[in-house]
């Protein structure tokens, strides 16, 4: 079956989306009987570009990084025209993978809220857009007969929605606990080795893990967004942002970490929503002293880890890559591939 495919936003993640299906072509039609064209890209910096015969990928991949460099394609503009493009209707899925506020979910919550409404299939890994308006986008999917799909919005590449979804079907999510930033968690290993965190935080950044402004990681704000994510998907709440406690590492001293190894102990930053005793849940940001026979406790480097404890099979743990592009590219792919088994009435 033959999808097109337009791509809104055009950094790091859809580049390697592209990657990705340019070379597993053969194998994506050989295994899956699924083909990809994309018949359109918009991007803020570099402009956007149209073909409905679909856009060579070997071009898109090796496109320049200059502002408007799109405008050199087939339809090509130096502006990005995205809401047009939508319009236009010549996709069936939208791999949207733009920079949003994380406070108001756009501009990623409006473009996805666009192409559902015209019928169009979106795949995602904005945390915005499903962090504050997950419900309402799933709605007018379900309205539209489209999919909805946002896999990477929370451990990249690494499966943990679908997991829960399907792999742990019938078997209910009571609580989760988890290392949600990468970036967090290499700064605190690097402390522990005693790099003061100031310039463990410039490591993380030249090593791309960290922004320029590494707020949103610091000061606990990307966790909160994913600890939201999951308390809607795996524990079906519905959940205002502002009510989750967020503690971020910005006080942790080396001196933090250093007593905690000598106690045999790991500080990490985690996000969880446990019961509480008013039958409710507590969702929360913070840094937690792990004993290191946690299963968290192991987790170094920039990687995520996120336990469910189920009814029936009691604590359960999945740790992997929490970012990079080829990664949460792969995210998107998954997600492509999950909507194509459900249009074939494959098995997931």
């Amino acid at each position: 079956m033959h999808y097109n495919l337009g791509l809104i936003g055009y950094g790091g993640v859809n580049r390697a989306l592209v990657d990705i299906i340019h070379q597993q072509r053969e194998s994506l039609e050989q295994h899956y009987g699924l083909t990809l064209s994309v018949t359109f890209v918009s991007d803020l910096f570099l402009g956007s570009a149209q073909d409905p015969q679909g856009l060579d990928l070997n071009t898109l991949i090796t496109l320049p990084r200059e502002a408007g460099a799109l405008a050199q394609l087939p339809g090509g503009s130096e502006q990005p025209h995205t809401e047009n493009l939508i319009k236009q209707g010549m996709a069936d899925i939208i791999a949207e993978a733009t920079f949003t506020n994380a406070d108001t979910g756009q501009p990623a919550t409006g473009y996805c809220e666009q192409a559902l409404s015209r019928g169009m299939h979106v795949v995602t890994t904005n945390k915005g857009p499903v962090a504050l308006a997950a419900d309402h986008l799933k709605d007018i999917a379900r309205e539209q007969s489209c999919e909805f799909l946002f896999e990477g919005a929370v451990m990249s590449g690494t499966p943990v929605l679908n997991l829960a979804e399907e792999t742990l079907a019938g078997n209910a999510i009571e609580s989760f606990s988890g290392i949600l930033n990468g970036t967090c968690n290499y700064i605190i290993e690097q402390m522990e080795n005693g790099v003061p965190q100031e310039q463990a935080i410039a490591q993380a950044q030249a090593l791309g893990y960290a922004e320029a402004n590494p707020k949103a990681d610091v000061e606990g704000l990307d966790v909160k967004l994913k600890v939201a994510i999951l308390a809607q998907q795996l524990l079906g709440l519905n959940v205002s942002i502002d009510t989750i406690a967020c503690q971020g590492i910005a006080d942790l001293t080396l001196d933090d970490v250093q007593s905690a190894l000598r106690e045999n102990c790991r500080w990490k930053l985690i996000g969880e929503g446990t019961p509480n005793s008013s039958g409710g849940y507590d969702l929360s940001v913070g840094l937690k002293k792990l004993p290191t026979t946690h299963p968290l406790a192991g987790i170094g480097g920039p990687v995520n880890a996120l336990c469910f404890n189920t009814a029936l099979l009691g604590p359960v743990t999945i740790a992997g890559p929490g970012a990079g592009r080829t990664e949460t590219g792969f995210a998107l792919l998954s997600d492509i591939l999950r909507l194509h088994r459900k249009q074939q009435r494959l098995p997931l």
